[in-house]
């Protein structure tokens, strides 16, 4: 019998329903997961929650924050709201930036803070908890040293997607949670909580946020889709090919990085995917017509050759394989 609240849907054959079943007895194990779903060629084949919340409870998605704020991003650019991607903190929103700053950070450029190029100290890891207790997020990110040259390599921070957000929020005179539930949320149909907000009262960028688990499907979906869900353009389809194309590397996990994405290749199959701390995931595999959201127990860390790769393991040699057979 197959564990969770909700099990297999829209899987008439026999032979899949058997595959899907092996996907969740191979599931179950893991007890840092809390639930899959999958969307292929836009229908839900498989859902199922194996423990924690609800399945129509909005969850904490953690990084996969990070990824919304690229679309946002995407979004104002648009719009004309901000240029291209070489446009510089300096031009857009000058008095984001702190008295006393490295004259350099007025020439980071939004393609750097979306790829976490910025060659500033990482906000992130250790450096995690002083930056959130400090009296400005922005201008403590903005603070930082530089330990290497804007563009030069992956640093993964937080604040880098903090600083972005705020951006977006000055040129679009909206808060990023305005822009979440404008821009995102309605065309999706999906509800945007409000979540965390800095001292400034700005949204965090980069973290906190919270979707159900279609909403995280819907969000991929459109994705997969070239920016277009339900018949509606939400993204360009040259945001969504951009994203998709590898900027830079991580020197954590190995995997590429896009706009927003992880990029990689698995079971013969590009995959573009949205982490965020203890194993929350959006994947999107645009060759099998898939989408791939997980939620975890999001106050346990998912390493890349711990928890994390289990969930690798399980997409690569349990739903790409199921998925390309169905």
């Amino acid at each position: 019998m197959i564990a969770g609240t909700a099990a297999l849907l829209a899987v008439p054959a026999l032979a899949q329903q058997s595959d899907w079943a092996r996907l969740s007895n191979a599931a179950e194990p893991l007890d840092q997961l809390h639930a899959i779903r999958i969307s292929k060629a836009g229908e839900v084949v498989f859902s199922n929650v194996f423990r924690g919340p609800a399945e129509s409870r909005a969850v904490p998605i953690k990084s996969v924050s990070k990824t919304i704020v690229a679309a946002l991003t995407g979004a104002a650019i648009d719009r004309g709201e901000v240029p291209d991607l070489n446009a510089t903190i300096g031009n857009l929103a000058p008095r984001l930036i702190p008295d006393g700053a490295d004259p350099r950070v007025s020439d980071i450029t939004i393609g750097e803070l979306v790829t976490m190029q910025a060659g500033l100290e990482r906000t992130s890891g250790g450096n995690y908890g002083a930056w959130v207790a400090s009296s400005n997020w922005v201008a403590d990110a903005l603070s930082r040293p530089f330990v290497t040259e804007p563009g030069a390599r992956m640093l993964y921070s937080t604040g880098s997607f903090h600083v972005l957000g705020a951006v977006l929020a000055e040129v679009s005179g909206q808060s990023l949670l305005a822009l979440a539930r404008e821009r995102l949320g309605r065309p999706l149909g999906i509800d945007v909580p409000a979540w965390t907000r800095d001292p400034q009262g700005r949204y965090l960028g980069g973290n906190e946020m919270a979707l159900t688990l279609e909403g995280m499907i819907r969000f991929g979906e459109m994705y997969r889709q070239q920016g277009r869900f339900d018949g509606n353009q939400v993204l360009s389809a040259d945001w969504v090919e951009a994203s998709f194309k590898p900027q830079t590397r991580s020197p954590f996990s190995g995997l590429s990085y896009g706009l927003g994405w992880f990029l990689g290749r698995a079971s013969g199959a590009d995959f573009a995917l949205a982490r965020g701390y203890g194993g929350q995931i959006i994947c999107v595999v645009p060759s099998r017509e898939l989408t791939i959201a997980i939620t975890s127990d999001p106050l346990r860390p998912a390493r890349s050759e711990g928890y994390f790769g289990d969930l690798m393991r399980l997409i690569e040699d349990q739903i790409l394989p199921i998925a390309r057979n169905a």
